[in-house]
């Protein structure tokens, strides 16, 4: 497992000399995180191997196992990312944590983003949760498009549980990128394990099934797992759940519609396959946008399944001052759902939270059929319908008083606690919440 404050840089050309390993007290570990290929390996400390491989050396104060200097945390490098838990809990064989949680970077981010977050997380839940900080898409690699990036998170995950078999319950975590990959990642871990009573739509409810069929589907689907965890919630913070494209979902381009018609244009020459993922101008094989296909359940891949077993889906959103991820798309919502200005309003123990809405499925399904034949259908139209068959809670956020509100998409995750310190409070909201 690997965490670095800083981006991994592959090695110059020629002969490759490791760092003297000395100082650190480490084990030397070599695994196959999936980066580029199956061959190419990332592996920490001295090798005699002539593959092609990056050599990484990190410099922790105290090698692969770290405390807290403010309490009993411990920080295990493992499994490609960093397990973070408590020392004195661990220590007590009755009372492991069972509840994994899995804590997911957006673009051109790591494993660091959600060190503030992940701390928290298990100072308040010491004996009741085990964080994960992934660390398989990085800098760089989070250009190389959802789909394969969802595959290396899975990967990852498995490779958490397989290593602890007292894993009973998994929840989900992620930041702006983050949530797309986490989503397809848990379409690829999705398991019905149930097989008492057939639903006859693969788990799937659409919003033409009436209540007989939905609530079959999701009377079988409680018994569906994921990684063969039971799935508990899904989170995300400021995630472009409807991409990018147009409608002001990319806050920076201000709405011009020059910029925004030239943004898909020349999107992958930033961004890469992401980009394209973003504004929905890939074609893989003759196939649909990957994120017009997320917001269904494919042949192989189950995504709406996988999240509707969740028993709780949030999205985290900025109302105001995130200039990359739009108040609409991160809150799954269509303009005129967006709440009101005089709806806004600030609380003491959350002062940035200012707007919670919270559906059901009875709500859901209800909503659905008011809409079909209503709306213009749309790439975006069809994303919103896809993604509210299942019902989310939206947490708004407004960082508008705040000095750092012009970095709003990092402060709401507490990306760096110097810069990013006044979305704490969002982070305890989170956390004070959190469904165990």
């Amino acid at each position: 497992m690997i965490a670095s404050n800083s981006p991994l840089k592959s090695p110059a050309p020629g002969p490759t000399r490791v760092p003297n390993p000395t100082p650190i007290r480490c084990r030397f570990a070599c695994f196959t995180p999936g980066f580029r290929s199956v061959d190419q390996k990332l592996c920490v400390g001295p090798t005699t191997s002539t593959t092609t491989k990056m050599y990484v050396c990190y410099r922790m104060s105290a090698g692969c196992f770290r405390d807290n200097p403010r309490g009993g945390l411990k920080f295990e490098l493992d499994s490609g990312g960093e397990d973070i838990f408590d020392a004195a809990t661990a220590a007590n064989a009755k009372a492991v944590p069972q509840h994994l949680v899995v804590m997911v970077n957006g673009i051109v981010g790591s494993s660091s983003d959600w060190r503030y977050a992940a701390e928290q997380f298990v100072e308040k839940l010491p004996d009741k949760v085990f964080v994960h900080r992934s660390a398989c898409n990085y800098a760089r690699f989070t250009f190389d498009g959802v789909d394969l990036m969802g595959q290396r998170l899975a990967n990852e995950v498995l490779a958490v549980v397989r290593k602890r078999p007292e894993l009973k319950k998994i929840s989900f975590v992620a930041h702006s990128l983050g949530g797309l990959i986490a989503r397809y990642a848990v379409g690829m871990l999705y398991e019905c394990v149930s097989t008492s009573e057939p639903s006859g739509h693969n788990g799937n409810c659409s919003v033409e099934e009436d209540t007989n069929n939905s609530s079959q589907c999701i009377k079988q689907l409680h018994h569906a797992t994921i990684a063969g965890l039971e799935p508990i919630n899904f989170i995300t913070f400021a995630t472009p759940h409807l991409g990018s494209r147009g409608h002001r979902q990319l806050p920076f381009l201000c709405g011009l519609p020059f910029l925004e018609r030239k943004a898909p244009q020349t999107a992958h020459l930033i961004a890469g396959r992401s980009g394209k993922h973003l504004f929905l101008t890939d074609n893989d094989d003759g196939k649909r946008p990957l994120l017009l296909r997320m917001v269904n359940d494919t042949d192989d891949l189950k995504f709406m399944s996988a999240l509707r077993v969740f028993k709780r889906r949030v999205a985290y959103a900025n109302a105001n001052y995130d200039h990359m991820v739009g108040w609409r798309t991160s809150s799954i919502r269509r303009q005129s759902e967006l709440p009101k200005s005089n709806q806004l309003v600030t609380g003491e123990k959350y002062p940035h939270v200012v707007y919670v809405e919270r559906e059901n499925f009875d709500e859901t399904c209800s909503k659905a059929s008011t809409i079909v034949g209503d709306q213009k259908v749309d790439l975006e139209e069809m994303m919103i319908r896809g993604l509210t068959q299942v019902p989310w809670e939206r947490v708004d956020v407004s960082f508008q008083k705040s000095k750092q509100r012009y970095i709003a998409h990092s402060t709401i995750q507490v990306k760096s606690y110097w810069l990013n310190s006044d979305g704490a409070d969002v982070v305890y909201h989170m956390i004070d919440n959190f469904l165990l």
